[in-house]
């Protein structure tokens, strides 16, 4: 009892000390003639200006199906968009309801971009379709699992795995499903980071530009250190994605009892709880930005937010769960099973489930990609496109269907794990 009535006092007090910031005056007096003049932001990207692959009659916008309005239905039925359920955000290896999964992540960066974007007079559709299909290409064990995945790609092959890449091919190459350029591109650009107080709109015109801009990522590490999405909504969903993280993962870590209370970070301005965060940044970044053709922050918001991940990394991301209790284990799994799944496919061994599990779901559910054509890629890409798809659960499944007398056990507490002390 003692614990949570320390917990509670601490939320009392940072409540009393960091104000929740309202909008200026002046903004706000702005929106409001705006909304009631019908007057149109003009850096909104219009819906007649999509572009895609292919000229389906079936893909042309409707009055019921607006543009980005079907790359939204697109995204949530392909089947990587199920694996979200089951797919580690930070915490691995545990049964908890009340800790995020990558799906509830999705979600909670498409209602805080939506937000900014309605309030800014974006195009909420165009927003909605890249904040859910943004870590569709995420592999199991979050980003532990990303940089495993990565070192074993790039041994064998010298190219780079990064999870915002991978999401354009699932959508793009696997699927095929005539994803829009506006969404591939802000999947691509979203990669988490607001580097910079200002966030400045890229430039892309076409598809061939894209996908050399998509090539270049896997050949050079430092490209994805200079994308920056073509769109005002790709940038809002950018500044969102971490917005939906910062204060989500110390509740998160508070449940998992990482963390005791929110008492050992500090802030200045943004606040150290979850509601607050999402509030002040929210509402800096809209006194920021409205009516501008940038995203930005103060600079006070800015730097109080660049301490506060910089504090979330040291309290919790350095001991993201499948690292935390199991040393290298994941990663040696991870090796282990790369190298096994690769050998199958070079000996054509139909047997494997890279043949009878990745493949023949894959040619089934694009509805496009047939075996002879896919089964020309690189070997190692193949075996990534498997290993990235794989939920926590399944991974570990696999695991000990391909390796049943190893020694490499991983136990996941469970829900009763506490009544058993």
């Amino acid at each position: 009892m003692e614990s949570k009535k320390t917990a509670s006092d601490e939320a009392a007090r940072t409540r009393s000390t960091i104000p929740y910031l309202s909008l200026d005056p002046h903004i706000a007096d702005a929106i409001r003639e705006d909304r009631e003049s019908g007057a149109r932001n003009p850096y909104r990207f219009d819906d007649g200006n999509v572009m895609r692959r292919l000229g389906n009659d079936h893909d042309e916008a409707t009055l019921t199906r607006p543009a980005f309005g079907r790359d939204i239905e697109k995204i949530i039925n392909v089947p990587a968009y199920n694996r979200y359920a089951d797919k580690t955000q930070v915490f691995s290896f545990i049964q908890n309801d009340d800790i995020s999964r990558r799906g509830l992540h999705v979600q909670l960066v498409s209602r805080i971009a939506r937000n900014i974007g309605g309030i800014l007079g974006l195009n909420i559709d165009l927003i909605e379709a890249i904040a859910l299909g943004h870590d569709v290409g995420h592999t199991p064990f979050g980003h532990a699992g990303e940089k495993f995945l990565n070192e074993l790609y790039r041994g064998n092959t010298g190219r780079f795995f990064n999870h915002n890449v991978h999401s354009v091919r699932v959508l793009d190459k696997l699927f095929r499903r005539n994803i829009s350029l506006q969404t591939l591109d802000g999947v691509l650009c979203h990669n988490g980071e607001f580097a910079q107080q200002v966030l400045v709109m890229g430039e892309l015109s076409n598809f061939d530009d894209f996908d050399a801009t998509v090539e270049r990522c896997y050949v050079d590490e430092s490209t994805i250190k200079t994308l920056r999405p073509s769109t005002l909504e790709g940038c809002v969903v950018r500044v969102s994605d971490m917005i939906a993280y910062v204060g989500k993962d110390r509740q998160d870590a508070i449940d998992m009892g990482v963390l005791g209370s929110l008492s050992s970070f500090d802030s200045d301005v943004i606040g150290r709880g979850n509601a607050q965060i999402i509030n002040n940044l929210t509402v800096d970044i809209v006194n920021n930005s409205y009516g501008t053709d940038r995203i930005a922050m103060s600079k006070a918001v800015f730097d109080d937010l660049k301490r506060a991940k910089r504090q979330n990394y040291e309290q919790i991301y350095y001991n993201e769960g499948v690292i935390s209790g199991y040393g290298n284990i994941v990663g040696e799994m991870f090796s282990e099973m790369y190298e096994r799944l690769l050998s199958d496919l070079l000996a054509h061994n139909e047997e494997s489930p890279i043949f009878k599990h990745h493949i023949a779901n894959l040619v089934t559910k694009s509805r496009t990609v047939r075996a002879e054509e896919y089964l020309e890629e690189e070997p190692n890409q193949i075996v990534v496109d498997y290993m990235a798809s794989m939920t926590d659960s399944y991974f570990t499944t696999l695991y000990a269907f391909l390796f049943p007398k190893s020694d490499k056990h991983i136990i996941t507490q469970d829900y009763c794990a506490d009544l058993r002390k």
